[in-house]
């Protein structure tokens, strides 16, 4: 780990100063939307729009560096968050909003492809899986700090939108000044959906129904926060809580996958972050279940994006899981651009008003448990020795970090297979 640190802690540094300034603005504009006058359905246009922005993102960002280069492609993109950031206040309108989410989320993903690239570049084989794991810690970190900075200024106002730009802008000098240029690289061709819903159909269920979860928790927990009457203070920690628990329960439940049936554990665990669901939709009212319905639904569907990857990878032969990792963050994508939207009609005051929110995740969960349980009816289990290790990953990385650790897992059971043969 310290080696890690040692020659990439400046690309760290900065991606979590762009993690805290992406974590503040989603849920800044989620509590000035309300204090505009926005209904959740404009707001959920507007939340919807940084995952179509980012889908396309990552698939654009990978030519963009082939023809520019690295640095010049960060760079770009990195002004352009920071811009859009400082005219937020600027054109408090839901149209504007939501093309300025949708080329924010363009440009964070591709600063993540870039990152990401230049991360796994300052990597070998003996610490990859420690800098990603690593990366995904800043990653969490960031999100759950950038609350905090929420309750230094008045979101009626200008200042906090300032230092969201203020922070990307700095974010740039500790990468800039000490990354020098990579060459160039080749993204594996993505697997077509048809060959992976046939090699993987509840890794392709899974990912469409964890878009939704997931975009509910980056995209519209402030919003739910600031409709259901909660505080600065008590919206700020609600929306943290999901991060938290996503941060301390990743490991736990990585070392359960690697020792289970999968399938078993995705039912298990998302029966449970169901059950957190209920929790919030049944007394969400008071501020303390709140957050443990929060933290519930955070820490256990979170590390369900990572557990599905490496169940998919289980059906895969080695040379088909990177173009795999394309058409699973695809599919995830596509979920995550229709979460915001249903909530912000469930969230309406005609249909189930704030409750529309954790009635959103627990359909989902509930379905993702069911399907689990009828997946195991029809094929057997894969022995536990023929399945490869679960690398944890954030559902905010790109495609490209997703590729990356599919290349960790490959190299470590190959490694493990020359061990046992010895």
């Amino acid at each position: 780990m310290f080696q890690v640190l040692s020659s990439a802690w400046a690309l760290l540094l900065g991606m979590g100063l762009l993690m805290v300034g992406n974590g503040l603005q989603g849920t800044l504009l989620g509590v000035r939307g309300e204090i505009e006058g926005f209904s959740t359905l404009q707001m959920s246009f507007v939340m919807s729009a940084y995952f179509v922005g980012f889908l396309g993102g990552s698939r654009l960002a990978p030519e963009m560096i082939r023809r520019v280069g690295h640095v010049r492609v960060f760079a770009a993109l990195a002004s352009f968050i920071s811009a859009v950031m400082i005219l937020y206040p600027a054109f408090t309108n839901p149209v504007a909003w939501s093309f300025g989410r949708a080329l924010i989320g363009f440009c964070f993903s591709g600063v993540y492809v870039t990152a990401e690239s230049w991360l796994n570049n300052a990597a070998d084989n003996q610490n990859r899986g420690k800098a990603l794991s690593l990366y995904m810690i800043v990653q969490m970190f960031g999100i759950v700090s950038a609350q905090g900075l929420l309750l230094i200024g008045d979101p009626a106002g200008y200042e906090i939108f300032v230092l969201a730009s203020v922070l990307v802008s700095i974010s740039f000098g500790p990468i800039l000044l000490s990354i020098s240029p990579t060459p160039a690289f080749e993204t594996a061709k993505p697997m077509s959906l048809g060959r992976l819903m046939d090699a993987s159909p509840l890794g392709c269920v899974g990912m469409f129904l964890l878009g939704g979860v997931f975009s509910a928790q980056f995209g519209m927990s402030a919003v739910y926060g600031a409709k259901a009457g909660l505080s600065l203070a008590e919206i700020s920690t609600f929306v943290a809580t999901f991060y938290v628990g996503a941060l301390l329960m990743q490991y736990p439940l990585g070392w359960m996958s690697d020792r289970m049936d999968r399938r078993v554990l995705v039912l298990f665990v998302a029966a449970l972050s169901a059950g957190g669901s209920v929790l919030g939709l049944m007394f969400g009212a008071q501020f303390w279940t709140l957050l443990v319905a929060g933290f519930l639904i955070g820490g256990l569907s979170n590390p369900l994006y990572s557990l599905l990857i490496a169940h998919t990878n289980d059906y895969l032969e080695h040379d088909d899981m990177a173009a795999a990792s394309g058409g699973l963050v695809f599919i995830n994508g596509l979920g995550a651009i229709a979460g915001p939207l249903i909530i912000g009609w469930l969230m309406g005051d005609a249909v189930f008003g704030p409750s529309g929110y954790f009635l959103f995740m627990l359909v989902l969960l509930t379905l993702l448990a069911l399907y689990a349980g009828y997946r195991i009816t029809q094929r057997p289990a894969i022995p536990i020795e023929d399945t490869g290790i679960m690398t944890p990953m954030s559902p905010t990385a790109s495609p490209v970090a997703v590729e990356f650790a599919q290349e960790y897992a490959i190299e470590t059971e190959l490694e493990e297979q020359e061990s046992a043969e010895d």
